[in-house]
This record gives C-alpha cells, sequence and structure tokens, in this order.
C-alpha cells in the first residue's frame, strides 16, 4: 500500500510556496531564459504597435470613404471629385479615382491628337485600359492596407512556440537543479519553474492579443477590398456612359 504524505509535510510546502514570488525567481534566471522573455516581449509590443496605428488608420478611412463616396455620387464631373481628393486621402477610394482620373486623361489627350479635326472630343480609347489601371490601385491600396498584418500572423503563429521552448528550457533548468542539489523540494525546483511558467504565460500573452488583431484586420481589408470592386464597377459604368 502506497504511504500516505504527511498533512504536516504539505502545508509546510503550501506555507513555502506562499512566500515564494515567482517574478523574483525569473530575476535570477539564467541568460536563454531572458533571451525568450525578450523576444516575445519584443513581439508583443510590435504587435500593439502595429495593432494600434491599424485602428487609427482604418477608422480615418472608414469615415473618410463614406464623404468620398458623397462627394464622387453628388458631383455632375470628375474634375469637381478630383478637387476634393485632397482632403480625403486615408480613404482606399481615393487612389482607385486618381489612378482611373489619370488613365482617362491620358486616353482623352491621346483620342484627341489622333482625331485632330474633333479637338472638343471626350472620349476614351479602351475601356479594358481603364479597368487595368483600376486594378493595379486596387492592388496598391490593398498592400498598404495590410501592411503590418504579417506580423500579426508571425506572432500569433510564432509566440506559443517561442514560450514552449522557453517552458522546456525551464523545466530542464528544474531537473538540473534537483541533480545538483539532491532534493525535490519546492525551494530546489522553484527557478526553473518560473522560467517555464513565466515564459508561458508571455508567449500566450503575445500570442492571443496578436490573434484577435489579426482576424479583425483581415475582415476590415476584406470589407475594403469589396467595397473597392463596387467602386470600380461604378467607375466603369460612368466612364462608358460618359466617355465612349
Amino acid at each position: 500500500m502506497q504511504a500516505m504524505i504527511p498533512i504536516p509535510f504539505l502545508l509546510a510546502q503550501l506555507d513555502s510556496a506562499s512566500r515564494i514570488n515567482i517574478f523574483e525567481l525569473f530575476a535570477r534566471s539564467g541568460p536563454m531564459a531572458w533571451f525568450v522573455a525578450i523576444v516575445l516581449i519584443g513581439l508583443s509590443l510590435a504587435s500593439w504597435a502595429v495593432m494600434i496605428a491599424r485602428y487609427l488608420q482604418f477608422q480615418r478611412a472608414l469615415s473618410q470613404t463614406a464623404s468620398f463616396l458623397d462627394v464622387f455620387r453628388k458631383s455632375q464631373r470628375f474634375s469637381e471629385v478630383a478637387s476634393q481628393a485632397d482632403r480625403l486621402q486615408a480613404s482606399p477610394l481615393v487612389g482607385l479615382f486618381r489612378a482611373g482620373y489619370i488613365e482617362i486623361d491620358a486616353q482623352v489627350k491621346a483620342y484627341n491628337q489622333d482625331h485632330p479635326e474633333d479637338q472638343k472630343a471626350y472620349k476614351i480609347k479602351s475601356l479594358t485600359g481603364l479597368e487595368r489601371s483600376l486594378k493595379r490601385a486596387t492592388n496598391v491600396e490593398m498592400s498598404l492596407l495590410s501592411r503590418g498584418t504579417g506580423l500579426l500572423a508571425t506572432t500569433a503563429a510564432a509566440s506559443p512556440f517561442i514560450g514552449l521552448f522557453g517552458t522546456v528550457w525551464g523545466i530542464m533548468v528544474a531537473f538540473q537543479d534537483i541533480g545538483a542539489s539532491g532534493s525535490t523540494s519546492l525551494v530546489a525546483v522553484a527557478p526553473g519553474i518560473a522560467e517555464a511558467l513565466v515564459n508561458t504565460a508571455l508567449g500566450l500573452g503575445a500570442a492571443i492579443p496578436a490573434l484577435m488583431g489579426y482576424n479583425y484586420f483581415a475582415n476590415r481589408i476584406r470589407e475594403f477590398r469589396s467595397q473597392m470592386t463596387d467602386f470600380t464597377l461604378e467607375f466603369l459604368n460612368l466612364a462608358e456612359r460618359n466617355f465612349l
């Protein structure tokens, strides 16, 4: 029959554990534990900086996109929209409009050169060329909107494994301390366990916000892409009606 562990011994262990400050123990950790912790803290801080910057950017983009669409749909001429675009540059639709406006202007000039007898005609030569310009502008705007989200994905994917490495290293340190001291008491293994627990917590603390932030911004980017697709179709329809 297995021997029972004396109750006074358990109480003594719990009392000693209550007096142990895990962060004080971690402060005495070796260079590997500190290296893992610094990497995780750096990833976490960088992720929060990206999330705050992207959130502010997206809020401005949402607000200015609504204003730009209102101006675009109320204006009678593209030149009127162009004059208002400078104050709404945070909207990705402004980039699309400028690319389309420049392409239309270039095609109108080319048409007038080819048809000198009709200098006052506002005609474009290729709707397909205009569509390509809008698609290129969409890719540029998507790159700007996605900037920094790769770091969030990397942090969300890599941080738990980096923290797990710190956990394994801390457990190895705990076993080394047991071998060196010949004791399995909590005091002997506490430094190694502190390394394991702190790095595990740091890994999860870096990964969870980064994952939530990445999913949030990925949904927002998809919404912006949908808006840009709709705007492209609307722009092409207007160009077809007015310049062909």
